[in-house]
This record gives structure tokens, sequence and C-alpha cells, in this order.
């Protein structure tokens, strides 16, 4: 990957796919440094330009939801993490749409075991 600059926050990461994690907000970089620090981790990506994103419908229009990170447990399992401080409408509806898309791929079969996880960064609850 080609070097380039930014203003945003990095996290140093040694079991991602790149050596650095761009954050674009501090609880981004907080879960990057907590992913890459649990041993319960055995890799993970920010989904940034990895072309990973659900389409859903809200208010009768298509949208394209990119959740935050793809991890890999070191059960095998993978997860879709969204970090989220609301809980609004619109996000209701993109986790019901991510839930639908980990039905799917767990009954396929052929990708590994997936579940949603989320990261809700207001109060103390953490899903």
């Amino acid at each position: 990957m080609l070097p380039w600059f930014t203003g945003k926050p990095v996290v140093a990461a040694n079991r991602s796919h790149i050596n650095l994690c761009v954050a674009d907000s501090t609880w981004e970089a907080q879960a990057a440094y907590e992913f890459d620090h649990n041993a319960s981790v055995a890799a993970w990506a920010k989904n940034d330009h990895l072309g990973f994103e659900i389409t859903y419908i809200f208010a009768g229009i298509f949208h394209k939801f990119r959740p935050d990170f793809l991890i890999r447990l070191t059960t095998g399992t993978n997860l879709v993490v969204e970090t989220k401080g609301q809980n609004t409408a619109k996000d209701q509806t993109k986790r019901r749409y991510l839930d639908e898309w980990v039905k799917a791929v767990n009954e396929h079969g052929g990708f590994g075991k997936w579940q949603a996880g989320r990261r809700r960064v207001t109060g103390r609850a953490r899903d």
C-alpha cells in the first residue's frame, strides 16, 4: 500500500493487515487498541477501502452500511463490529440488515462462522 498522510489519530497495530489504523473517532481508536491487545483476537481489520458493505433500505431510500471493523477471534469466529454512541432508528435498521447478512452467510456455510458484534460506547453497556 502506498504511503498516505492523515490528520486523524492513528493506532499502532500488530494483529491487523496494516501497521497503523486510522481512527475516525476516539471511540474507534479505543476499539482498535483493545482489539490489538485482546488475547481472544487473532486478527482484525478496519473496514476502510476493503469493499465490505451491506445495502439496506431506510425511509424508502437505499443506503450502504460499512461496519467499522472485521475481527477474527482465536476460536475461529468472525465478528462484524460497529462502534456506536447512539441508537437511532437508522442505526436499528442497519443492525437488522446486518443480522440478516450474518444469518444468510452462516446458513450458506462456506465462509466460516460470523456474528454481529456491537461496541456501544455510551454508558456502561457493550454488546
